[in-house]
């Protein structure tokens, strides 16, 4: 009797795992024949609002138009008197204004028309110091240009130019880091010392509209959605390359928030162009607010290291994501998922389609030990662990190894387009987490090579064509049920 238990417990568990195997088999394969569209993908995004018909000029407030003379304080009492007021429109007459951090209130509509620049500060003692989030980590830093904290109904458009005059923060950095912190062994924690501001910050806010601004010259990040849900980014046209290449001039980066909207943006930078993050190490795990329902689509991705990026800031997890309709032209990578052994978090629920793109570094790269000297933070022997500051002691904590391991699963790309690629894949999980459930569907892919997919399991392959340069084909290893056929590929 008691041998007869353990053969029905034995069949009973084969057969939930079989029907686990062929529910997740009919789901892949659903990916393939059925639209993509998620049932949530209507329900993000800012909701229309109005506000009071109330209009302040800066101008009445003191604001001068030289480009010269500066305005925060102006532009701040604007907008502390129209919120006083019930709300209405912040807006400037022609011209050119010098401003620090501004903090725009509820119910505003901060309007900066065509013929208008405002041109932020070169002094970072402009920018007042805030508790905030910035790569991963909750510190004090400086607020950005324009801040949109803890508030509820704002807009902030127009045709103007909001110039970050961000150069002199790009040279402060690389001074910073190639002649005092690298030497040092201190890569890991500059871009946290080197405080630069962000163009413009929503941050622990609800219903906010960013539309039709035309923006430049980020100090370092240029658009950061954080805590916050319900924002719509809108029309936004970008461009951070204006008299070099500023280091971490992120396009758009929506961190630990949900329900965001992303659409008909045209970005030009230096770094990840559109981008999901989620905290990083031990605090990104103590904090643990994820990144969930975005949809980013109708966009054009110009210059920058990734068309589409996923972390390295993975900790909190990013899940339920749908990317359609990004044309990249000249951008290093197309999807880029990256993380390390120290973030942890799940990324999962990806569907990217409807990608075009000319001249690519690698189409697919997706890894979990990215950048080793900045990802992994050790102590130089000189420092007293007792007396460096708190954020360094954060980026010192250490998380468990069973928490660091991140996790990549349930990704489905298709109708994708890709020319002149050096490398089609690069695919790589670690053996204690492997990278699985992956479709691909009407998927072409002109490469110099091939290249490889490792620690990877469950991949669906339809219409899938790599044409490489060299005619290589994928390299596979230590994969289960990750097969490119004959067939994927042709010589060029």
């Amino acid at each position: 009797m008691k041998n007869y238990r353990v053969l029905l417990l034995l069949f009973v568990s084969c057969f939930i795992m079989s029907c686990k195997q062929v529910k997740q088999t009919d789901l892949l394969k659903n990916q393939i024949t059925n639209e993509l569209n998620p049932d949530w993908v209507s329900k993000v995004g800012a909701k229309y609002f109005s506000v009071s018909d109330n209009v302040y000029y800066v101008n009445d407030f003191g604001a001068v138009n030289d480009g010269v003379t500066l305005n925060t304080t102006a532009i701040q009492k604007t907008i502390d008197e129209c919120s006083k007021k019930g709300g209405g429109t912040v807006t400037f007459k022609r011209g050119k204004y010098l401003s620090g951090s501004v903090f725009i209130k509820s119910n505003i509509k901060f309007l900066v028309p065509k013929g208008v620049k405002i041109k932020g500060s070169e002094n970072i003692k402009d920018y007042k110091e805030i508790e905030t989030r910035v790569a991963g980590i909750e510190m004090i830093w400086p607020a950005a240009l324009i801040n949109v904290d803890n508030q509820k109904n704002v807009t902030i458009e127009g045709d103007g130019v909001i110039d970050g005059q961000g150069k002199v923060f790009w040279d402060y950095y690389w001074d910073l880091r190639k002649n005092d912190y690298e030497p040092r062994g201190l890569r890991w924690i500059v871009d946290y010392d080197a405080k630069r501001p962000r163009t413009l910050l929503v941050s622990n806010s609800e219903n906010i509209f960013v539309k039709e601004l035309n923006i430049q010259r980020a100090g370092f990040w240029t658009v950061q959605v954080l805590y916050s849900k319900y924002v719509t980014v809108d029309g936004l046209v970008i461009r951070n390359n204006i008299g070099g290449h500023g280091p971490s001039t992120d396009g758009i980066d929506i961190d630990s928030s949900k329900w965001i909207l992303v659409q008909n943006c045209d970005i030009d930078c230096n770094d990840d162009n559109f981008c999901l993050k989620a905290g990083r190490d031990w605090d990104g795990q103590r904090v643990n607010r994820s990144t969930e329902y975005v949809v980013i689509k109708d966009c054009i991705a110009r210059k920058g290291a990734g068309l589409f990026t996923i972390g390295s800031e993975t900790s909190g997890s990013i899940r339920h994501v749908y990317v359609s309709n990004i044309h990249g032209m000249g951008t290093k990578n197309g999807l880029n998922i990256k993380s390390a052994t120290n973030r942890g978090g799940t990324v999962e629920d990806i569907i990217v389609e409807n990608i075009k793109m000319d001249k690519v570094g690698t189409f697919m790269q997706v890894g979990m030990n990215w950048n080793p000297n900045y990802s992994y933070s050790k102590l130089p022997k000189e420092f007293n662990k007792d007396s460096i500051p708190a954020h360094w002691k954060k980026m010192l904590q250490k998380v468990e190894p069973a928490k660091g391991i991140p996790t990549f699963r349930n990704i489905t790309l298709k109708n994708i387009d890709i020319k002149g690629a050096d490398i089609a894949i690069n695919v790589n999980g670690i053996e204690n987490s492997i990278i699985e459930n992956i479709v691909l569907n009407n998927v072409s892919i002109q490469a110099k090579t091939a290249g490889q997919v490792s620690y990877s399991a469950n991949w669906i392959l339809n219409d899938v064509k790599i044409i490489s340069k060299d005619q290589s084909k994928v390299l596979v290893k230590n994969a289960e049920k990750v097969v490119f056929d004959e067939e994927v590929y042709s010589a060029e």
